[in-house]
């Protein structure tokens, strides 16, 4: 971009309205005066000066100094003879004479972090890859996401699988080795926890210091596109944790960027997020308002991922959040509202929606805030899906309990579908339910080593046929018993013994089964898709529902989360004939295998409200899934 062609683009940055200030800021590959190098451009408008430094001049402050632009509050150099993967920082005077040197917070490439402390921007050209995802994107645009099956694969990439010395597995080897595990296993989508630039490992990604650098850990840019092409060319969906909350206190970072307070809020009671130790977005500010937004684009445009996972929502939301009383200020209205936040949440939604019509915009939300995922216009937040918080509470406390005690949390499978359309949920278990003590999901589980299996294996078939999309993290698939733990891959050795072997092929065989049955996935919001059989038999912890979808198919669920086996449990139906067409206590799974009848009659017996009913042998710890069969 030529000196002169940056007047408006500055306006709409200043103003909140350039969503690809990218585009704009950082350094990009440019020919000034017929030589070629590389333009520098930095917003830190309280500095006394600022000039680049980097291996190519020493690190000498007077070497390259920036001049500011006709803005007042933007610096820009040209430096010709720069080469690509050089490394950089800006060099910032404060206003009280400190010298601070700062990462770029516009760089598309950095140092590898942990390697000699180095946290420097690196030169990189993003132009020139050669995607093949064509068709995907083709078939994509005739997808209705809301009436189609998504079930996604949660995966820490510097975890999921490690090499024998410990060390991670390249962007371009998990291309070949992730890439045909997710698409064996039946799911339709991937996320990845955060993989914009972050200093500290043990942070898992979620404090971001480059939010339009993927980390380097793994490889270059471009390395990262070749993996994201790989996923669409096998017909999966690719998913990005997106972190806007808050951001570290890191010396190189965002951090008091000027040598005060920029991209973070400067009121007393908005700056810190005291819980993590972090700094706050200012979602006031114009600058930070294009900064944010900018980087989601940049992420969808350059990255060509289906969507974002965005992080922390709630903390956005609440000026109170965790807080004390006398620890916040209401707002002009005297309420608990980020006002500012809720704002930037909105433009940011129709922006993204605006270039990337088809895309994903998903709330990690944890509160009863209500709107969601309804349109900007009639007053949401504008997202089109929500994780489900208060299902996945409610579910692991329930599935926590021996069945002896299963009783009295009844209403813990029951409550989620007094609000299951209230918006478009995704169901999650996820990587922070695996963690710090909780467990891993089979680890939840109560009883022996039998029940702990059949426990997962019904629990999953519950959820599968719960209305909602489905989540699931890496491990839960094959019944890791340990906890993740992100500096070591998870347990894929499990696979080996007869249970865990069997339980992955329950996984796999039940993830293409809800694929292929649109009575699972079509209506996913109105009582047209659901309608309860057996709700409140709290005393045998058993459930019955049936999914129906718009052609007028329908799976039967039945689960029972007892200890207990039941004889001739006797369930009103419609009347008809049924198939059996899941068993999560099949014998191929590692279950009992004592269900041996696989088409069932109804009979003229009044039961459960209905003229026609079947009775069942179900075993213990088990759900199974029956198709009624057009006569």
């Amino acid at each position: 971009m030529n000196l002169f062609e940056t007047d408006v683009p500055l306006h709409l940055f200043h103003h909140g309205e350039n969503f690809k200030t990218y585009e704009l800021m950082g350094a990009h590959s440019s020919v000034c005066n017929k030589k070629r190098g590389y333009v520098f451009r930095v917003w830190a408008p309280r500095a006394q000066s600022v000039s680049v430094v980097g291996d190519f001049n020493g690190w000498n402050p007077s070497s390259h100094p920036m001049q500011r632009m006709i803005d007042g509050e933007t610096f820009e150099t040209f430096i010709p003879n720069l080469k690509q993967f050089d490394t950089y920082k800006y060099c910032i005077r404060t206003q009280d004479g400190r010298t601070l040197f700062k990462a770029d917070p516009y760089a598309f490439h950095a140092e590898t972090p942990g390697v000699d402390s180095a946290n420097a921007s690196k030169l990189y050209d993003l132009s020139g890859y050669k995607w093949s995802d064509g068709e995907y994107w083709r078939n994509r645009e005739h997808i209705n996401i809301y009436a189609a099956p998504v079930n996604i694969y949660e995966v820490n990439l510097l975890s999921w699988k490690r090499k024998e010395n410990g060390a991670y597995l390249t962007y371009r080897e998990l291309a070949k080795e992730l890439v045909d595990y997710v698409v064996k296993m039946g799911y339709t989508h991937v996320e990845f926890m955060p993989l914009t630039e972050y200093p500290f490992d043990g942070s898992w990604g979620y404090q971001v210091t480059g939010y339009y650098a993927i980390t380097s850990r793994l490889g270059e840019p471009k390395d990262f596109m070749y993996l994201v092409d790989c996923f669409h060319q096998a017909g999966i969906g690719v998913i990005l944790d997106w972190v806007p909350a808050h951001f570290p206190k890191d010396e190189f970072g965002l951090y008091e960027f000027d040598g005060q307070p920029l991209y973070e809020a400067s009121q007393w009671d908005r700056m810190e997020h005291k819980g993590w130790g972090t700094r706050k977005f200012d979602y006031g500010r114009n600058e930070v308002v294009s900064f944010l937004i900018s980087s989601a684009v940049f992420l969808f445009e350059t990255y060509h991922v289906d969507g974002l996972r965005v992080d922390a929502v709630a903390s956005m939301l609440y000026l109170d959040y965790e807080k004390a009383p006398g620890e916040w200020v209401p707002n002009i209205y005297g309420e608990n509202k980020n006002l500012e936040a809720i704002a930037l949440l909105r433009r940011l939604n129709e922006a993204v929606f605006g270039y990337f019509p088809n895309a994903l915009m998903i709330a990690e939300e944890s509160t009863a805030w209500g709107l969601v995922t309804k349109p900007t216009n009639v007053g949401g937040l504008g997202f089109n899906f929500k994780w489900n918080m208060g299902w996945m509470n409610d579910v692991l406390s329930y599935i926590s309990k021996d069945p002896v005690y299963r009783k009295h949390e009844h209403n813990k499978l029951t409550f989620s579908m007094m609000y299951a359309f209230s918006e478009n949920y995704i169901l999650p278990i996820s990587h922070d339910e695996v963690v710090h003590g909780k467990a891993s999901l089979i680890g939840k589980m109560p009883g022996d080593y039998y029940e702990k299996f059949a426990g997962v294996r019904a629990f999953l078939g519950y959820m599968m046929s719960h209305p909602g999309k489905k989540l699931h993290f890496m491990g839960s698939e094959f019944g890791q018993f340990k906890e993740w733990n992100y500096k070591e891959g998870i347990e894929f050795f499990l696979k080996g013994y007869p249970k865990h072997k069997k339980l992955t092929l329950a996984v796999k065989e039940l993830n293409e089964l809800y694929k292929s049955t649109p009575a699972l996935y079509e209506i996913e919001d109105s009582w047209d898709g659901f309608e309860w059989l057996a709700a409140d038999d709290n005393d045998r912890n058993f459930l019955a529902y049936q999914r129906k979808d718009r052609a007028g198919g329908t799976i039967v669920v039945m689960i029972n989360f007892s200890g207990e086996d039941y004889h001739d449990y006797r369930l009103g139906l419609p009347k008809g004939k049924y198939k059996l067409i899941y068993n999560s206590d099949s014998a191929r799974y590692g279950g009992s295998g004592k269900m041996k009848k696989y088409i069932f009659q109804t009979k003229k017996a009044y039961s459960h409200g209905k003229e026609n009913s079947i009775a069942f042998d179900l075993p213990k710890l088990t759900c199974v899934y029956l198709k009624k069969i057009n006569l």
